[in-house]
């Protein structure tokens, strides 16, 4: 602005405290916006939601893998905790990183446990665990390997990257560009939109019947087990009683699934507005209608905007394409 002022002459007819304000107004603007595209590739590519890295080295070199990873990647990742292949060392803590398994029971941890990566640092003395780096591809977890003790793996896409100070060869079962990744997002954005849409259309009618049987929240919400372990909260319509967990135990006895592995009733009186009555016969309420036409799901559609149900979050290149999920 001030260029153009100059070059045609007309400063004279401008107020300088006006510029002046205006100068000051830009460069503020400038600044907020800037920290707000900032937030905003950082909860998109990496930054706000953190990818948990589980660590694979030898004890001769653990202390400098666990300081340049833990000091020197930006914040890309959460080091969930490290593995020693060569001693016998879980529970140890190493520069507060927990020593989490051993190479006995390591592939057990990762399938247990949330883990989104791993890295793989050993010296070219070490044996090369070319079946370890197998199971953890056809897991669906993403392999850093050093690029120097790297060799053929079971990974059907592979790039080199740098992980802290090392450069690594990464490898995974799928992969993405950056546009699909975009293109991705955008498709959730827009189908939880419409879903959400369709979920406050039907609380409408869903919540006063919901609230008149069982006066308490419309809304159940529970920790549930998303990509590679990682825990996310799931968002339903209730259908049961708010006493329905306290009174799980009480009923265990006629679960039909004899293993324990799941909780099934016959007849389960914790759904609401559910009875059975003297003759034997039960009697569906407000809660059976909700399962039975699956109207208690939609509330997952804010799952799914939100980016949080577990398999929709976007990496930097590589991402799980699975479509939308209703978790």
């Amino acid at each position: 602005m001030f260029r153009i002022l100059f070059t045609f002459k007309e400063a004279e007819n401008y107020s300088r405290l006006v510029l002046g304000y205006t100068a000051a107004l830009y460069l503020l603007l400038s600044y907020v916006l800037r920290c707000l595209w900032k937030n905003c590739l950082r909860k998109y590519f990496g930054g706000a939601e953190k990818r948990s890295l589980l660590i694979v080295t030898v004890s001769d070199i653990v202390d400098t893998v666990i300081d340049n990873i833990k000091n020197k990647n930006y914040g890309d990742y959460f080091v969930t905790g490290v593995c020693i292949l060569d001693e016998k060392a879980k529970g140890r803590v190493i520069d507060g990183v927990t020593v989490v398994a051993d190479e006995d029971d390591l592939v057990e941890y990762v399938c247990r446990e949330w883990v989104d990566e791993v890295f793989i640092n050993i010296p070219e003395s070490e044996p090369y665990p070319a079946e370890l780096l197998d199971k953890f591809i056809e897991m669906g977890v993403v392999v850093h390997m050093k690029l120097a003790k790297s060799q053929n793996l079971l990974g059907k896409k592979q790039f080199v990257e740098h992980l802290g100070t090392y450069t690594v060869l990464t490898t995974s079962i799928n992969s993405v560009s950056r546009r699909q990744i975009i293109l991705k997002r955008m498709m959730d954005i827009a189908g939880g939109l419409a879903g959400c849409i369709i979920t406050g259309i039907l609380c409408i009618f869903v919540a006063p019947a919901i609230y008149i049987q069982s006066p308490g929240q419309i809304f159940f919400k529970q920790t549930r087990v998303g990509k590679n372990g990682k825990m996310f909260q799931m968002y339903k319509f209730r259908s049961m009683y708010m006493d329905a967990e306290e009174r799980k135990a009480e009923l265990m006895k006629e679960n039909r699934v004899q293993d324990g592995m799941m909780f099934k009733l016959d007849f389960d009186p914790r759904i609401i507005g559910s009875k059975k009555l003297p003759d034997g016969t039960i009697k569906k309420g407000v809660g059976n209608f909700i399962r039975d036409w699956s109207l208690d799901e939609f509330p997952q559609f804010l799952n799914v905007l939100k980016g949080v149900s577990g398999i929709i979050e976007p990496t930097k290149k590589r991402l799980d394409f699975t479509g939308f999920s209703l978790a």
